[in-house]
């Protein structure tokens, strides 16, 4: 037998015992009877190779090579324990890591309080939010860079590998800074605003392309004068400082608009809404949600007042 071979059990009772002070409170500590703990100290010493306690008048009393022990079983009892606690957590969803990513709207609407529910519950969970395109999304969830996120269905992705879960559509609104000219106005028509200044993602994005078919339906060519950018900040900051147009989802303009935030800007109203295609929550089929990842998961689910899936869309 070797030192390398002593068990938790008996680290427990050495260090019980050099606790207690006597091997039978030692004993009684761990719920074990006092011959038992006996042998099992006798047969650490002989593991060892040396004695561990001498006994005094006061009891049990550590030996210089019990006291090294000693040290050493502390750290190694605390370390069990630690694990012991991080794999309980794990398990319960109250630690780990979890990634996922969501287009703006529902970043907003749903990511955000759904984040606040988590970390409430369990301060210490790593959270990583990303905002991105939906085909940045789709990518990244398809690598196992992500474990879950919100975001649009694109056919040059395999839609079977995915679990998901139908959320909501869209709506985007058009949004100037407070000042502008067509601010106070009861309804602005998308003749008035085909000759502004336009700030924008680029093409392809989907509120872009909900602009542009906007602009269709009324017979009208979309917007020409147009600053292309990915950037939320960098359009806020050009509306603040020119009579330019954006079009955001609702969600981006509740959060600017009204408090906390509540910046210099308004939106303009038009005759009909701006449509944009729906979102979906999806995960991988083939990549099982971590206890932490799914109890965030369920969080934005709930949601949607529909009922989980992992067969497909509905």
């Amino acid at each position: 037998m070797s030192i390398r071979t002593l068990k938790p059990s008996q680290l427990r009772l050495i260090h019980e015992v050099a606790q207690q002070g006597q091997l039978q409170l030692a004993a009684d500590a761990l719920t074990m009877t006092q011959p038992a703990a006996s042998r099992m100290l006798a047969e650490a010493e002989r593991q060892i190779g040396a004695l561990l306690f001498t006994r005094q008048p006061k009891g049990m009393e550590p030996t210089e090579i019990g006291a090294s022990v000693l040290r050493r079983a502390r750290v190694i009892l605390r370390e069990l324990a630690s694990m012991e606690s991080d794999v309980r957590a794990l398990r319960g969803g109250l630690a780990g890591s979890v990634r996922v990513g969501a287009v703006t709207g529902p970043a907003i609407s749903h990511l955000v309080s759904s984040i606040r529910q988590i970390k409430q519950q369990s301060p210490q969970a790593d959270i990583t939010a990303e905002v991105m395109p939906s085909r940045e999304l789709l990518s990244q969830l398809s690598a196992g860079a992500m474990d879950f996120v919100l975001g649009r269905l694109l056919p040059d992705f395999d839609n079977d590998s995915f679990n998901i879960l139908p959320m909501s559509g869209e709506t985007a609104v058009l949004m100037v800074r407070a000042d502008h000219p067509l601010a106070r106005a009861r309804v602005v028509t998308l003749t008035e605003l085909a000759g502004q200044e336009w700030i924008m993602q680029q093409r392809g994005y989907p509120i872009r392309e909900a602009v542009a078919a906007a602009f269709a339906d009324v017979g009208l060519a979309a917007p020409r004068n147009v600053v292309n950018s990915p950037s939320l900040l960098l359009t806020i900051a050009y509306l603040a400082q020119t009579d330019a147009v954006t079009a955001v989802s609702q969600e981006v303009a509740d959060l600017m608009i009204h408090p906390p935030v509540k910046a210099r800007l308004t939106v303009i109203p038009t005759p009909r809404p701006i449509r944009v295609p729906p979102y979906f929550l999806l995960d991988l089929k083939r990549r099982p949600l971590s206890p932490l990842a799914r109890q965030l998961r369920d969080a934005v689910a709930q949601m949607s007042q529909s009922p989980i899936t992992t067969a497909g869309l509905l």
